[in-house]
């Protein structure tokens, strides 16, 4: 039997794998991509249209999703929320310091409450970030409130935890709530500031197959009510286009950022299947000539805690020529610029631009971790205290502002500045920054979880300063990797940073 020809038993089968196989890939083609983003776009704006006092805030993993619904909205960039759904996976449940977003209670307070955006894979109703991590985040936020904040009015509150039954099971639910008061104590007993609200918090879900909306007016509840939409085409979607939680990253559409889609959005719609890449291609080709703004696409951020004595940005912020001072200030500014591609020499370490300038080269990534550790954290934290000496500001700087620059901002933090935020100028006060915790029955290796001693380095201390860099840069999202490398500088002897794998989990 000649199978070749497609006349045996296995002909038809082979000619159906072979449709699969073609509608899977078209599935995943820019076009395809475009009108996905097109459709979810549409769902949000409905939403919004329909909350339009509340504010719409990007989960701080769904950046391009988020940037295409909300326009050039300055505000609701610099207002990310971070909910990870690791937090919130079954029997890893937590409120996790490292992301209180505490920042939002402003926001709460100020618009009545807020609607939070998020996606999930295909067959998934809700994902945990919206199932289970907010809820978890409104019921430690609300016990914590009223314990901070005691008064009559507080003692009616309801502190249940809320979550969907659709997603997440009575019995779940319970193994959760049970954990709160441990994250109610952690919370209270960090550096975090937490504000007082006047209502407590409630989660209420939005997905497509929602047909009747949870409430008409934030004003005639008595929570602030936390509204989570999903973009999801969980049997709801009538579009006849994939779903991508992803939304357009550049190495999935051609190089397409959020910003280029919204600016063209009309002629990448109208466009054919066959023209798209080709105009997507040109699209990006134009976008790299242009050239550098010469102002701050972004202002850093200073660290209050420190007295913005530390700032932090994204090199894609930069203007060029770097400024010698913020604008309106006549306070010099210096710089410490972390990136993947430096000016000259990019294998190498580039310091010697100018007085005011450190440009370390850094590859994205695990590899270059130890790097990191020998290399790049001395380098730079000896260059800030010689401008801090002088009492100039750094603006440190990495790819994104979220994660080799908090690293160093953490260490810096911890070489010059006591538990108070107070900068020490003497070598001899600094040097008690670095000098280790006196051991205790909780010592593990060569790192110190005693409580904090005076000034002395440990992992709570470095922690303590972790958090007052997320407490005015809530995007800050260090990875654990690099959070590691920094214990090992602050807490280790140089001669113990030996040659090392690096660790796998990041």
């Amino acid at each position: 039997m000649d199978l070749s020809a497609g006349t045996g038993p296995q002909g038809p089968q082979r000619e159906h794998a072979d449709a699969l196989s073609h509608i899977r890939k078209e599935s995943m083609d820019t076009y395809n991509r475009i009108h996905s983003i097109a459709e979810d776009v549409n769902f949000v704006s409905e939403i919004h249209a329909a909350y339009s006092d509340l504010p719409v805030l990007r989960e701080l993993s769904l950046t391009q999703i988020s940037v295409a619904v909300l326009g050039t909205s300055t505000q609701n960039e610099q207002e990310p929320a971070y909910f990870k759904s690791t937090d919130g996976h079954f029997g890893n449940w937590s409120f996790n310091l490292r992301r209180p977003n505490l920042h939002l209670l402003s926001v709460v307070v100020a618009e009545g409450g807020l609607l939070i955006v998020d996606s999930t894979r295909s067959g998934k109703r809700i994902p945990d970030a919206l199932s289970k991590t907010v809820p978890i985040w409104c019921a430690v936020i609300n016990r914590a409130v009223r314990r901070r904040y005691p008064s009559p009015e507080k003692q009616d509150w309801d502190l249940q935890l809320y979550c969907p039954p659709v997603a997440v099971s009575e019995q779940e639910r319970v193994q959760i709530e049970a954990k709160l008061e441990g994250w109610v104590d952690a919370l209270l007993g960090s550096s975090y500031i937490i504000s007082d609200i006047a209502r407590p918090l409630r989660p209420l879900w939005i997905t497509p197959s929602t047909s009747v909306l949870p409430h008409s007016s934030p004003d005639t509840l008595q929570f602030y009510p936390i509204d989570l939409a999903t973009i999801t085409n969980y049997g709801a979607r009538q579009d006849p286009f994939s779903f991508y939680d992803d939304a357009i990253p550049d190495n999935r559409a051609q190089g397409l950022t959020p910003q280029l889609f919204w600016n063209n959005k009309d002629m990448l719609l109208g466009a054919a299947r066959s023209q798209l890449p080709a105009l997507v291609d040109s699209l990006v080709t134009a976008s790299k000539g242009v050239a550098t703004a010469n102002k701050w696409t972004t202002k850093p951020t200073p660290i209050s805690k420190v007295g913005g004595m530390i700032l932090i940005t994204s090199v894609s912020d930069l203007p060029s020529p770097l400024p010698r001072n913020l604008d309106g200030s006549v306070e010099r500014l210096s710089f410490v610029m972390i990136a993947s591609a430096v000016p000259s020499n990019p294998g190498s370490l580039t310091a010697t631009d100018s007085e005011s300038i450190l440009r370390l080269h850094l590859s994205e990534g695990k590899k270059d971790q130890l790097y990191y550790l020998q290399h790049i954290l001395p380098r730079a934290t000896k260059f800030i205290g010689s401008q801090l000496a002088k009492g100039v500001p750094v603006c440190i700087c990495c790819e994104h502002g979220t994660d080799a620059s908090v690293g160093v901002a953490v260490a810096a933090a911890q070489l010059y500045f006591d538990d108070e935020g107070r900068y020490l100028q003497s070598r001899e006060e600094q040097t008690t920054l670095r000098t280790l915790s006196p051991p205790s029955t909780e010592c593990l290796g060569i790192f110190m979880v005693s409580t904090i001693t005076g000034n002395a380095a440990n992992k709570q201390s470095i922690s303590k300063r972790l958090q007052w860099i997320i407490s005015s840069r809530p995007q800050a999202n260090p990875s654990r990797t690099t959070l590691k490398r920094v214990n090992e500088y602050i807490l280790s002897s140089p001669s113990f940073r030996r040659p090392h794998d690096v660790d796998q989990q990041s």
